[in-house]
């Protein structure tokens, strides 16, 4: 990954304030396996298909990507029967897995580059049993802007219009964007507390929370990465770290410390 650094405007070159790589093939489909074992009429895998080369990455199943999917298909009490919104969603994968998983409604965004929402759209026709697709949604989103379009998405029927999981899956890395991550995640998510199971058959419930999983691509940098736990503490958030894990690294030849390069951590991020 390139270090070159600027914070820029909105625009489709300057959200990801880095030059793209050089071309790569047209796009490609990168099956998910399933590492948990499941039930023999349960799903196995999910088929995700990228873009070509594109200014936002969008054409890399990120190792964080991988990760976090498995993460979610251990734990679905934090999201079944819950709403999930997925920011900067690239293929979708940790989105489609809590779609399949039984979430109550998903909203998958990205940039509102037509290739990149062309394609979770295509992702989710494939992977999304077409009587369950009414719950996933698609939509270009720009962080930091108003979140109405994203939450007149949920059921009309909900006691509180806000989404009880937000994900965002190795986006950190884009440090000028850090403060807008932000403040979208402090507007959409539920303020809602967690529950516990009571006599009169309420289900317990986790508070709604962010889950940020990522990588340190640029060791060199991994302390402008980690400003985003600082912000968010500022805003009022508590940020526990719940998970590390290695995989090879993504981009073998960049320099710094492979094992930085290799390892995928996950936070999760719940207002105090």
């Amino acid at each position: 990954m390139s270090d070159s650094e600027g914070e820029g405007g909105l625009a489709l070159d300057s959200v990801f304030t880095e030059p793209p790589r050089p071309p790569s093939p047209e796009p490609t489909v990168t099956t998910y396996t399933r590492e948990r074992q499941a039930a023999p009429d349960d799903w196995k895998t999910i088929d995700i298909r990228l873009v070509g080369s594109h200014p936002l990455w969008g054409h890399h199943l990120w190792n964080a990507s991988r990760a976090f999917a498995s993460y979610l298909d251990e734990h679905p009490e934090i999201y079944r029967n819950r709403t999930v919104l997925e920011l900067g969603a690239g293929g979708a994968l940790p989105g489609l897995v809590a779609a399949k998983n039984g979430a109550k409604e998903v909203v998958l965004t990205d940039y509102p580059d037509a290739a990149l929402v062309d394609n979770i759209s295509h992702n989710v026709r494939q992977n999304i049993p077409e009587a369950g697709r009414a719950r996933v949604h698609v939509e270009g989103y720009i962080w930091g802007h108003p979140v109405e379009p994203l939450l007149s998405l949920l059921p009309s029927d909900s006691d509180e219009k806000a989404f009880d999981l937000i994900i965002l899956s190795d986006l950190i890395f884009n440090h000028s964007q850090h403060e807008a991550m932000l403040k979208t995640c402090d507007l959409a998510l539920s303020k809602r507390r967690a529950t516990e199971t009571t006599g009169d058959d309420t289900q317990s419930q986790p508070a709604p929370c962010l889950l940020v999983f990522y990588t340190h691509h640029r060791p060199h940098l991994a302390d402008r990465d980690m400003e985003f736990f600082s912000k968010a503490r500022e805003r009022g958030w508590l940020c526990e770290e719940i998970l590390t894990r290695r995989y090879p690294p993504m981009f073998p030849d960049d320099p710094g410390e492979e094992e930085v390069r290799a390892t995928v951590h996950g936070w999760r991020l719940t207002r105090l």
